[in-house]
């Protein structure tokens, strides 16, 4: 039995979400098709490729209105992160090897997972986190002053959210230059549908990244489950709800999510800040003004505005009607936080940066559910101290010219972004 859908019939990539060149498109024309989907009646459903056919049965319905997004964001019954959430879905013999990604599971298996990792987060833990974080950012933008870089991701945004995670895992010094590189390439091609020649050749770059970072923090886990050392895997390997703990192999997928997840979600957020910022001289000059009380509200608005997570993937498990749509069990749906955030319903205005929006009831980290983003706290006290070290001292700096941005259907990546210094402030 089919049911009726909204199909699109455009094959050129400025219309198509399941065509690769979509995504190579910059970013005010992927908005302005964001703004034509969500005036549809109901949900589009785009076919994506398979080796070079079109298989009509092989698609996703693309949710592009806040209400909608919301709706499925806390509706797991109806909507299901399993098999996977990211795209393309893992393959089935990944799963078997690397095991599953808390992103990846729901019920009873995700819950158990995530009570396990929320009972490592100690009060203590999150409180030393805290503490370093500010420190971190007052040596990260010292450093910047003494050797004047021009190219600000590697030089601060990188650096700082890749230290935080780090610092509050316990990885030793020693490791984290590799452990970077393997970030990299573990997630270079993240959302990006590639031909058959990159797929053949790429999974053995990607895979053998996320087996060396998984084989790492199984050591790791190994040295602190003989001697803790009160870090988060110190707490992870001893953390026990209802005889349960977490396997090497869960604690090496959970690591890999906080690294990848942590890591370039809140650099691409302060990497779009130096941006928008810059781009918008009436906002720098009114936090200027009174960083402390106009703060929260710009770590809200930017994490809005560039929206660093661009979308999760759901599977349909049970019939349901939303959006007027009737989805059957087996459809698969698009979570589009970036339309979402920039839905006039919602937020006036939704393409001006406004650091005093209010309400701000964005979908940045997730909207809300089981899978809302246990790191969301520590994201927005990273981005706010970040913005106060490089924002109070004599020395301002401003971006210079577009960032230069990733291809990928998953995350708004920026790869690089350059800037300079000005004399003084005014």
């Amino acid at each position: 039995m089919t049911h009726p859908r909204t199909v699109s019939t455009s094959r050129g990539p400025a219309a198509d979400l399941a065509d690769p060149a979509f995504w190579k498109l910059p970013p005010a024309q992927r908005l302005a098709r964001f703004a034509e989907l969500r005036q549809e009646p109901r949900p589009v459903f785009f076919t994506e490729r398979r080796a070079g056919r079109r298989r009509p049965e092989q698609g996703f319905y693309a949710l592009v209105r806040h209400a909608d997004v919301l709706k499925a964001s806390r509706l797991p019954r109806v909507f299901a992160s399993a098999p996977g959430a990211t795209s393309p879905e893992p393959a089935g013999w990944v799963r078997v090897l690397f095991g599953d990604s808390m992103v990846n599971l729901d019920g009873a298996d995700h819950t158990r997972l995530r009570r396990i990792v929320q009972q490592a987060f100690t009060p203590r833990l999150l409180a030393a986190t805290e503490a370093s974080i500010q420190e971190l950012a007052v040596r990260i933008v010292d450093d910047m002053v003494a050797e004047r870089p021009d190219e600000f991701v590697s030089a601060v945004a990188g650096r700082m959210s890749f230290e935080v995670i780090c610092a509050m895992l316990g990885v030793p010094d020693a490791y984290r230059h590799r452990i970077a590189r393997q970030i990299d390439r573990a997630s270079e091609h993240a959302g990006v549908r590639r031909g058959l020649v990159a797929r053949l050749k790429s999974p053995g770059k990607g895979l053998r990244a996320l087996a060396r970072m998984e084989l790492t923090v199984a050591r790791l886990g190994r040295e602190r489950r003989r001697r803790p050392t009160g870090d988060l895997i110190s707490a992870l390997v001893s953390a026990d709800v209802e005889g349960q703990r977490l396997t090497y192999r869960q604690l090496g997928s959970f690591f890999s999510l906080l690294l990848v997840a942590g890591v370039e979600t809140t650099r691409n957020a302060i990497a779009h800040a130096l941006a928008l910022l810059t781009d918008n001289p009436d906002q720098l000059a009114l936090l200027l003004s009174d960083f402390e009380r106009y703060a929260d509200g710009a770590v809200d608005e930017i994490v809005r505005h560039s929206t660093p997570i661009i979308q999760f993937r759901r599977t349909v498990v049970a019939r349901y009607t939303m959006a007027g749509h009737t989805f059957l069990p087996g459809d698969k749906v698009m979570l589009l936080y970036a339309s979402a955030n920039r839905d006039a319903t919602v937020f006036e205005d939704p393409d001006a940066f406004s650091i005093t929006r209010d309400p701000n009831p964005h979908l940045g980290y997730g909207g809300g559910g089981p899978h809302f983003c246990l790191g969301a706290h520590l994201a927005r006290l990273e981005i706010k101290a970040v913005l106060r070290e490089l924002l109070t001292r004599p020395l301002a700096v401003r971006a210079l010219g577009e960032p230069e941005l990733g291809t990928s259907n998953f995350d708004h990546r920026v790869r690089k972004q350059h800037f300079a210094f000005d004399v003084t402030k005014p």
